[in-house]
């Protein structure tokens, strides 16, 4: 059979029911057509699905429930409290990065699951991009002032 570039969803998904009858039979497993289709599969999914990595808030609040934990077990977990942990879960609040370490070490996950950048939803943080900044502190200089 003669194939093209995939320029509708319909050809896509006969694409990809053809491929997945090539593949199961084993005769034709290895065959060029194969090679083909998965070539002009794989063009489409790259163009056409965007995968959306999910906040760092969302993946804990996922996390819980897969575990079973509430925002009280949670926090003796993290060694914060209650508050800053609703906090963190409501977005007001930035994690720092003691705290993306231990929710690594706890989920058995990478830091960087936790460590992606968001947007914080307060009124004192507002103008600020990303969670992470909130976390920085500044250091002052005090300057004596003459007598």
């Amino acid at each position: 059979m003669e194939y093209k570039i995939i320029k509708s969803e319909s050809q896509y998904e006969a694409y990809c029911n053809i491929l997945h009858e090539l593949v199961k039979n084993p005769l034709t497993r290895d065959s060029d057509d194969v090679e083909l289709l998965t070539l002009l599969v794989e063009k489409w999914d790259s163009e056409n699905i965007k995968i959306q990595v999910a906040s760092p808030i969302d993946t804990i609040i996922a996390l819980m429930t897969e575990h079973k934990l509430n925002a009280t077990e949670l926090g003796k977990i993290l060694n914060l409290s209650k508050g800053t942990i609703s906090k963190m879960l409501n977005y007001n609040k930035g994690l720092s990065k003691e705290t993306i370490r231990m929710l690594a070490t706890h989920f058995k996950l990478s830091q960087e699951v936790f460590n992606q950048p968001y947007k914080l939803e307060n009124d004192i943080n507002r103008k600020i991009k990303n969670a992470a900044a909130m976390n920085t502190k500044k250091q002052i200089k005090h300057v004596k002032q003459p007598a």
